[in-house]
C-alpha cells in the first residue's frame, strides 16, 4: 500500500435491519470482507436503531450500501448480498466519482453519517 493509499479513508456502510433475513445471511460475508480489507472501515448500521442518522435516506430494500471515500459518498444503493460484488466496489472506490443527482437532503445525510462514523459517534 502506498502512502497515498494509507491516507485514503474508505468507509463501507451496510444499512440493515435486525429483522431482515437477507441482512443476517449477509453479515458473515460482510465481516469477512472487513477482515480481508483492513485499509477500509466497515460499519453495520441498523436503520431502526439509528433512525435519527438515516431517516432522510428512506431505506426500503436490504442490504443497502453506502460507500464513502474521504467523507464523500461514491455509491449508495441496494446491492446483491454477495461478498464479491462489494469487494469489487471496494477495489474501485478510490477511482469512483462522487455521487451525482442525489437530493441535497439525502446527500447531506450520507455525508453526516460518514462523518459520524469516522468520528466514532455511532456503530
Amino acid at each position: 500500500m502506498s502512502t497515498a493509499d494509507s491516507l485514503t479513508d474508505i468507509r463501507v456502510v451496510c444499512l440493515c435491519a435486525a429483522w431482515c433475513g437477507v441482512c443476517r445471511e449477509f453479515d458473515p460475508a460482510f465481516t469477512a470482507l472487513a477482515q480481508s480489507h483492513p485499509h477500509a472501515s466497515f460499519h453495520w448500521v441498523d436503520v431502526e436503531d439509528q433512525a435519527d442518522w438515516v431517516d432522510a435516506l428512506e431505506v426500503d430494500n436490504f442490504p443497502t450500501l453506502l460507500l464513502g471515500v474521504n467523507g464523500t459518498p461514491v455509491f449508495y444503493g441496494t446491492t446483491l448480498p454477495h461478498a464479491n460484488v462489494v469487494e469489487r466496489m471496494i477495489e474501485r472506490a478510490t477511482d469512483t466519482a462522487p455521487l451525482r443527482g442525489v437530493e441535497p437532503e439525502a446527500l447531506a445525510t450520507m455525508q453526516a453519517l460518514l462523518k459520524g462514523l469516522a468520528e466514532g459517534k455511532l456503530g
